[in-house]
């Protein structure tokens, strides 16, 4: 845990943001480098003022860091930093990615395929069918189940996944030592069996209402897609919409009826060109059209030797950049294209958006 000293320091500098935090990774490496750049370097950073870079300079709360630590270890939390192999590269890829996450569960197991499954708190039956019945789908499907774990839909998105033997993410608008809401602990210890509890906020942290909307853009950037439910037009998933829109990634919306205020909100995403869901095909088809053609039970290995046979190694069911593809095959970026290539063509490599591939 020590390791994790200065990224917690770093975070909890007055004005350190997590944009400003990559940049000062970017120009330093690592926050222990930050803390010993000093004033004049720090300044040569876009957006660090002269307070802010003497706060850097003169930060002296470790105390405080050091508790939190101990804490972590006490409750058996793993911390992911942005230079941990098991951080999430499709989070890791968005503008504002959370310098290091919180974590309950094992994230060195596989959460392939990640979708996300957002709706209102107030559910209708319609809505909870429909959430149930596309969760239990994409799970059975191979793919993880992502949500906030809120009351409503988020809960029926959760609890359909795990009944379906998959993988769910539940992102928490609050410290992931404060199960909110109260009534959800006995799911929160599910959860950790088959799947991942994370957050980006410190230890003690309340589920205050203005921490959702930044949890939001979290479970968009863990997942390919955005799948909402149901939601009225003041809906807190149209936010998770919108996210999942500034990062590139897919959305999906539901229909339900014209004289329900529950889907005022996914008939407003309709219109501004989401796309319309009534079976679990039509999420597949448009994100991994190949899922639904390989049943679980026929996985194999296919014959490849080689550079073929290494690059196909390191592919793994959650999605990797092609610059880290490049690194960890020490090959050249013409041969890599070329054969990332053709593992797609003999359809057990997938390129996602934004450069990522997965296995098949």
């Amino acid at each position: 845990m020590e390791r994790y000293r200065s990224w917690l320091a770093l975070k909890r500098v007055a004005g350190v943001g997590n944009v400003l935090y990559r940049r000062l990774l970017d120009q330093f490496k690592t926050p222990d480098a930050v803390f010993a750049a000093g004033v004049e370097a720090l300044l040569t950073v876009e957006g660090v003022s002269a307070d802010l870079a003497l706060g850097i300079s003169t930060f002296a709360a470790f105390d405080q860091v050091d508790l939190e630590l101990e804490k972590v270890n006490a409750l058996g939390i793993t911390l992911l930093s942005l230079h941990d192999p098991d951080y999430p590269p499709l989070l890791a890829a968005i503008y504002d990615p959370p310098p290091f996450l919180y974590v309950k569960g094992d994230p060195r197991m596989p959460h392939p395929y990640p979708i996300a499954v957002v709706g209102s708190r107030q559910l209708s039956h319609y809505g909870k069918t429909v959430a149930e019945r596309l969760s239990r789908e994409l799970a059975e499907q191979g793919m993880t189940i992502v949500s906030g774990f809120a009351r409503g839909i988020d809960t029926i998105a959760h609890q359909a996944a795990l009944a379906a033997g998959g993988r769910t993410i539940a992102v928490l608008g609050c410290g992931i030592d404060e199960i909110y809401p109260p009534e959800h602990r006995s799911l929160s210890e599910e959860v950790v069996e088959q799947g991942l509890i994370l957050s980006e906020f410190p230890l003690g942290t309340p589920p205050d209402g203005r921490n959702f909307p930044q949890r939001n853009r979290i479970i968009s950037g863990l997942s390919l897609g955005c799948l909402v439910v149901e939601a009225t037009l003041e809906s807190g998933s149209l936010i998770t919409a919108r996210c999942a829109l500034d990062q590139g990634r897919e959305v999906f919306a539901v229909p339900g009826s014209i004289l329900s205020e529950t889907t005022a909100g996914t008939h407003q995403l309709i219109r501004s060109g989401a796309k319309l869901v009534e079976r679990v095909e039509d999420i597949l088809e448009e994100i991994l059209p190949q899922v639904r053609r390989v049943p679980k039970a026929s996985a194999f290995a296919p014959l490849l030797e080689g550079e073929e046979k290494k690059l196909y190694d390191l592919l793994g069911f959650e999605p990797k950049h092609i610059d880290q593809l490049i690194q960890e095959s020490a090959l050249s970026t013409p041969a890599v294209s070329s054969l990332l290539l053709a593992l797609e063509l003999r359809g057990i490599a997938r390129q996602l958006s934004g450069k990522f591939y997965v296995r098949i």
